[in-house]
């Protein structure tokens, strides 16, 4: 078995390695903050396109799981980002047994899940949706942690929850960030929030109405977007 998940990966990345593509390449690495001190600094891009990306996941999800595994330890982000886009469609077909590895999976690994299109890709397919009828704690300690990235999954775990009207933990979680010193926290706590209230105005309202003086301005901002011109000023300017 060792051998045909090894013939696996490398089929993969050669296939990668034809599809990627030196300009787009570089304007993927300006595009994901990859210079000296940026938060996706030293990242390796090949320069893939996300479509080519997802139809190759769907060609090789019924691969085994640690095939996804062993890409997802790359030094290269596409490779990366295949794997979770794998990971979330076994996730998705899965018994409760291989689910519960996959998550397993993704948070023994949180380091290479490191940007924040990895995040949003994978987060709420496959930790929020573990997680639905657990106990949340996992989301709590990922909410205290002091990396960037488990932080973001954090919040956007809770996207899956948001989608089924339960907004418990969105609000709880937005409230433990909501003094993060990061931008791209500041931005995925205020996207949620804007998501909950689309779908509940009431209980986004109520929350701001609590904490938004306190919120950082980029944060309040996505909060707020689809707001009237006219309520957006009265929060931005501190009136509510």
């Amino acid at each position: 078995m060792v051998q045909p998940m090894a013939d696996d990966v490398h089929e993969i990345q050669a296939r990668l390695r034809k599809l990627g593509n030196k300009q787009r390449a570089e304007i993927s690495r300006g595009f994901f903050k990859t210079g000296p001190g940026e938060y996706g600094e030293g990242d390796v891009f090949l320069g893939i396109r996300v479509p080519d990306l997802r139809k190759l996941s769907k060609e090789y999800q019924d691969i085994p799981f640690e095939a996804a595994g062993q890409l997802l330890g790359s030094a290269i982000h596409e490779e990366r980002l295949l794997a979770l886009f794998m990971l979330v469609l076994m996730y998705s077909k899965g018994g409760e047994s291989i689910r519960k590895r996959i998550y397993k999976l993704y948070l023994n690994n949180t380091q290479f899940i490191n940007n924040w299109d990895l995040v949003d890709s994978s987060a709420e397919h496959i930790v929020g949706a573990f997680l639905f009828n657990k106990n949340k704690e996992p989301l709590y300690r990922l909410a205290r942690s002091k990396d960037l990235w488990e932080r973001r999954i954090s919040v956007m775990s809770t996207f899956h929850y948001i989608k089924r009207n339960d907004f418990a933990e969105t609000l709880k979680i937005s409230k433990m960030l909501i003094s993060d010193s990061e931008d791209l926290i500041h931005k995925a706590v205020g996207w949620m929030l804007r998501e909950l209230g689309n779908r509940s105005l009431k209980s986004e309202e109520k929350f701001l109405k609590q904490h938004y003086k306190k919120m950082p301005r980029t944060m309040l901002r996505y909060a707020i977007e689809k707001f009237s011109a006219s309520k957006r000023e009265k929060y931005l300017k501190g009136m509510v």
